[in-house]
């Protein structure tokens, strides 16, 4: 099987995305000439031309609104925010424009965009650079909301994300640009709303998005040095969420912790518990824990930062305290 980049794979997704259909365009700052703040438009704008990679002002709100008047004329922009951060300032277009369309006007008119964005910390890249938002725009109906774990997913779910009729916010951990791994050698489209099992246990499931999942996955070969198996669910979307796969899975294990690097407050596994609480009652032997950031800003130091993320050890800990 070929190796993949995750920044490849978003890369390799917009490519196919616009050989396939011309009305998907990319819009951001820096995305055409420059070929993104990352790299994941680099060489578009020079097999599809400066028509369809455009450059833009700094200003979020009017990209973000650019684009919700182009997908409501007929395109499929894809829209590239620097930071997630930087989100605060398309809330308008996204939450009371985008999200809203579809229902106002009778299902008549849909707004097919994708607004791209990486989030997360790990780089050192400080408060205002590193936040993780993504329970914001999953808290507004009309909206979707993915995070990748790893290229494969990466690759299908934004070739998925472009396709849907829809608004996605579609978020990528920028600490995950960089990771190599082996994809199949024609990449799927992956259905958005669909958890992926990463690993089968019998004593505990641990679900996790994103960057998370890999410290779920370092997590889990702790514990089965304890002799501890755990289930890893990657929830991969997070609106809408699989809420079933997350409920086999517990009915089978009987313990729940749920993991990410978003401040655990008010967070998606605040979701994710409350409703396994629910549905799940019966199933469960034991407390559902959360492992998430303090409630805080992301620090800039270093050794702060490193402390501030979740950890293997604290998912240990939290499965250690669902067990006991």
């Amino acid at each position: 099987m070929p190796e993949l980049r995750y920044l490849k794979a978003i890369n390799l997704a917009l490519a196919d995305a616009m050989a396939a259909d011309p009305t998907v365009i990319l819009i951001g700052e820096d995305v055409s000439e420059a070929g993104g703040a990352f790299g994941a438009s680099r060489g578009l704008r020079e097999r599809f031309g400066a028509e369809r990679i455009v450059d833009t002002p700094i200003s979020e709100a009017a990209i973000a609104g650019a684009a919700v008047g182009a997908a409501l004329s007929g395109l499929r922009p894809v829209v590239e925010i620097m930071f997630m951060d930087f989100t605060t300032l398309v809330m308008d277009a996204m939450v009371n424009q985008a999200a809203k369309a579809r229902f106002m006007f009778g299902g008549q008119s849909s707004v097919p965009m994708v607004l791209r964005t990486p989030h997360g910390g790990g780089l050192g890249a400080g408060p205002q650079h590193s936040q993780c938002l993504e329970a914001w725009f999953a808290h507004v109906p009309g909206l979707k909301v993915v995070c990748p774990s790893d290229p494969a997913s990466a690759y299908g779910l934004l070739r998925a994300a472009i396709a849907d009729p829809d608004p996605v916010v579609f978020v990528e951990n920028k600490a995950l640009y960089a990771m190599k791994a082996e994809v199949p050698t024609e990449l799927p489209v992956i259905p958005l709303g669909q958890a992926a099992t990463l690993r089968e246990g019998r004593d505990v499931s641990i679900i996790a998005y994103g960057a998370a999942v890999h410290t779920a996955l370092a997590a889990a070969s702790q514990l089965a040095g304890e002799g501890v198996e755990a289930e890893i669910l990657d929830l991969r979307s997070i609106q809408p969420w699989d809420e079933q796969a997350v409920l086999r899975s517990l009915a089978k294990t009987h313990r729940l912790v749920v993991v990410h690097e978003a401040v655990e407050a008010f967070g998606v596994g605040a979701e994710i518990v409350a409703r396994m609480a629910d549905i799940g009652f019966d199933e469960l032997d034991g407390p559902i824990v959360r492992v998430g950031a303090p409630f805080m800003p992301v620090p800039f130091s270093k050794g702060l930062e490193t402390a501030y993320l979740p950890s293997a050890e604290r998912v240990v800990q939290a499965v250690r305290r669902t067990l006991a």
